[in-house]
């Protein structure tokens, strides 16, 4: 655990994410799940962080819980924990292709749903996916 500008972040294993969301929403009164992101760092074993940030009410306070996932190793969701985790859950999945285990409807919320990859990985080729997206489903050549 740390500390950033008086904010504690707890850095998790990806499999005790539900264990400890649970005991920080029970147990700690942290109420609110904030939001739910990811952060891609390609050389690093675990190539992803996924971070939640957690608000209590009850003690005007918020924590940042991130839990560290490689390239293929589901993560459990939250959502039985937060409803709110059902998009957010959803946005990691579409952006970064980050699988939560258990949830409800695990599937693309931004991107169409035959879009190839995932746009905010820090190897992504927007620019060649965008001219095949745009030439396959709209039958032009891209603007790019």
């Amino acid at each position: 655990a740390t500390l950033d500008r008086k904010q504690a972040i707890v850095t998790i294993g990806a499999d005790q994410l539900r264990e400890i969301s649970r005991y920080c929403r029970d147990e700690e009164k942290f109420d609110m799940l904030v939001d739910l992101t990811a952060v891609d760092w390609p050389k690093r074993e675990k190539r992803f962080d996924v971070i939640l940030i957690l608000y209590s009410f009850a003690k005007n306070e918020r924590v940042r819980l991130k839990a560290h996932a490689g390239e293929n190793e589901p993560v459990p969701s939250v959502c039985e924990i937060w409803p709110a985790a059902n998009w957010l859950e959803r946005e990691c999945y579409d952006m970064f292709g980050i699988v939560f285990e258990g949830h409800p409807n695990l599937t693309r919320i931004l991107m169409p749903d035959e879009w190839q990859g995932y746009p905010l990985r820090k190897d992504y080729d927007i620019l060649k996916q965008d001219t095949d997206w745009v030439r396959e489903n709209l039958g032009i050549e891209s603007g790019q």
